[in-house]
């Protein structure tokens, strides 16, 4: 019987912790090729592209869909099949699942980057990945103040609301973005401008930071500034990184050299952190097949015999 997942059934069963563990073993798993994570293809259609995201393992394979009309209730899918048999094992229908497994992606980052005292979070953007990046810190690293910016001030005020009342951590709204990541611990842009949001400086010694928006050349939501600055950077999928078109910032000769798969930091076959003061950075750009690796998890979960 194939199962069905709706986003209230997701909330339900996938919490930080669970999606951040999952996320975990499917970058090491990703970077060992025990999965296999093509980049994104898109398929171009009148208004916008649906998008398609593919992975395999040796028992399962599947592909999560999305468009890019902009619908205010569009929805993604998530299809699971069974490598044997072939038949579909489990559907999800919604959003949650890939934005809890992007935050989680964000929260293996963190985790094996950032500093183990890293309390204070400063985070550019107030939209539901956002959330979910911030979600997933608070599972790796104890929280001790988020600060937020966004655009719109009922938003900044709306999310670090949120993190108060969800998290329970002390969160407030600041009018600028400097102000949001100045002398913070670990910074998340999650953001859709296209031009930076914040510069170099604004970062202090030992920061860690979390790129989730735009990162392509000519459509950034930060500069190059931010990638000399670096000490360490790192990424969950480099082939996705050498396929965007146009090209990933971190993609040019003096970043790619440098740019590490974030599973083989996981598994000790590319340098983590080595000092308090170094800024390190991940851009997330979306392993492939991750939402199918979670719905497996959670699918195994929910109906162990399936």
């Amino acid at each position: 019987m194939t199962v069905l997942l709706t986003d209230a059934d997701v909330a339900a069963v996938l919490d930080a912790p669970e999606a951040v563990a999952g996320m975990r073993d499917a970058l090491r798993a990703a970077y060992a090729g025990q999965l296999v994570a093509p980049p994104r293809a898109s398929s171009p259609l009148d208004g916008g592209r649906l998008v398609f995201t593919t992975g395999q393992s040796a028992q399962w394979y599947g592909f999560r869909s999305y468009d890019t009309f902009g619908h205010p209730e569009g929805e993604q899918l998530v299809v699971l099949h069974d490598a044997g048999s072939g038949r579909i094992r489990a559907i999800a229908v919604g959003d949650e699942l890939g934005s809890r497994r992007t935050g989680a992606i964000g929260g293996v980052a963190v985790d094996a980057l950032a500093r183990p005292d890293a309390g204070t979070l400063g985070v550019v953007g107030a939209g539901g990945q956002a959330w979910t990046q911030v979600w997933a810190a608070a599972a790796v690293r104890p929280l001790r103040e988020v600060r937020v910016f966004s655009r719109t001030p009922g938003g900044r005020e709306a999310f670090a609301a949120r993190v108060r009342a969800e998290l329970g951590v002390p969160a407030r709204a600041v009018t600028d973005a400097a102000t949001a990541v100045r002398d913070a611990d670990l910074v998340v842009l999650a953001t859709t401008s296209p031009r930076p949001v914040i510069s170099a400086d604004d970062l202090s010694l030992g920061a860690h930071v979390n790129l989730v928006g735009f990162k392509q050349r000519g459509r950034a939501e930060f500069g190059l500034d931010l990638l000399d600055r670096a000490d360490l950077l790192a990424t969950d999928s480099p082939q996705q990184v050498r396929a965007y078109d146009p090209p990933m910032l971190a993609a040019a000769p003096p970043y790619l050299g440098r740019l590490h798969h974030l599973g083989a930091v996981l598994v000790g076959a590319a340098p983590g952190r080595s000092t308090a003061e170094q800024v390190t950075v991940f851009c997330s750009v979306g392993l492939a097949g991750t939402e199918v690796f979670l719905l497996n998890r959670l699918t195994r979960t929910l109906s162990p015999a399936i």
